[in-house]
């Protein structure tokens, strides 16, 4: 079959049915399996490997040993591959370019990963959206605002399809024409929850679905705490919308942490249930404080001097202007710069007067309207 041919990029059916039977060996864990597979080189090896050689290996006892001699493995693993190539599943391996490279570098990163629609991760612009599935209308506001600012840097929204601000992101993406990815806690076989279903086909079209979980893996509560490493592991940060003090959402920004990903968390008031939890991620300092979109360009040091030349859908999405009209702030800053050259932005909010929250969306916009760019070293200079 040509499509499946496609899909598996570097595996061939053969060594994707070994790799599925190893996830079928009770006892062998991503981690354990990376070890199986750093000492024999391929999936089939290590069930051809002798015991005795196998033994040796760091973690690797007499009962994980008789596990893989279990034959009814390979019947699992044939009825999974054959889901996949009936249903047209992209299989990457952690070692394939098709996996994220982000998670690669993480050691407990999923072997295999499956997802549908049409999901492409060669930019590096990968950002992770959670939050409270109770989103206010404060969160929507922010969360709808936020990824329209972003639209222009064609950043790809990972989220996890969930009520609340998981879905509100992935709409938003959708509205902007950006590719969203929705990581599940379940099989490619169904939709959790079945009320979103009316977003499935749109989200396939540009992004889709991810998940390590086989076809037949129900939406258990344990599957979701697991699938948020993947939504922290992916992504260059992860944002935080809206949280209460306890939630799926900070399990995600403290993994994040873990992986050393910045984190960013939307501040609140003191006695908003749902925003309590960003505020304690601020206040010990396991977030950045996350204001508009500007605080993510300036943080992450994205560069988006290019947007100008950055086609997407066969339209520029900014242009250069030659006559730019600036606002008083931002030609007083414009004015800084042409006279002084160029300058870090801690200079600039000093020398300026402004404070950091505020220089920072306005240079966004200054460099939107085409008036500065950014240099190395976070360094900024007037055009």
């Amino acid at each position: 079959m040509h499509t499946f041919q496609f899909q598996i990029f570097a595996m061939n059916e053969n060594e994707l049915l070994y790799l599925l039977a190893l996830q079928k060996v009770e006892g062998v864990g991503d981690i354990v399996a990376k070890k199986l597979l750093s000492h024999c080189g391929n999936a089939e090896a290590i069930f051809k490997t002798k015991s005795s050689q196998l033994s040796s290996i760091d973690g690797i006892g007499i009962i994980l040993l008789s596990k893989l001699k279990n034959k009814t493995i390979f019947e699992k693993a044939e009825a999974e591959l054959k889901f996949i190539k009936n249903n047209e599943i992209n299989v990457a391996f952690f070692q394939d370019d098709n996996y994220p490279e982000h998670l690669k570098h993480c050691i407990d990163g999923p072997l295999l990963l499956f997802t549908s629609g049409n999901i492409d991760l060669k930019t590096r612009k990968i950002i992770s959206i959670v939050g409270t599935r109770q989103i206010t209308s404060y969160g929507t506001e922010f969360c709808k605002k936020l990824i329209s600012d972003l639209a222009p840097l064609n950043p790809i929204i990972v989220s996890g399809f969930a009520y609340g601000v998981d879905i509100v992101a992935h709409q938003a993406a959708m509205e902007h024409d950006l590719q969203t990815i929705g990581v599940v806690a379940h099989g490619l076989d169904q939709i959790y929850p079945s009320v979103h279903k009316k977003y499935v086909e749109k989200m396939r079209k540009n992004g889709g679905f991810m998940t390590e979980f086989w076809s037949g893996t129900n939406p258990e509560k344990e599957n979701f705490v697991k699938r948020n490493r993947i939504v922290a592991g992916m992504s260059e940060a992860t944002i935080v919308i809206e949280s209460a003090d306890k939630g799926g959402s900070l399990i995600t920004a403290n993994l994040a942490n873990d992986y050393n990903r910045d984190v960013f968390a939307v501040p609140g008031r003191t006695s908003d249930k749902f925003s309590q939890g960003c505020n304690n991620l601020i206040k010990t300092q396991r977030a950045n404080l996350l204001t508009s979109a500007a605080d993510i360009v300036y943080i992450l040091n994205w560069d988006i001097e290019g947007i100008a030349s950055n086609s997407r859908n066969g339209k520029k999405t900014v242009q250069k202007q030659l006559f730019v009209t600036l606002e008083n702030d931002e030609q007083k800053i414009y004015d800084y710069l042409l006279k002084s050259g160029k300058k870090i932005l801690d200079i600039i909010a000093l020398e300026c007067d402004f404070p950091i929250y505020k220089i920072s969306s306005i240079l966004l916009n200054m460099e939107l309207k085409g008036a500065i760019r950014p240099l190395p070293g976070k360094l900024f200079e007037a055009i």
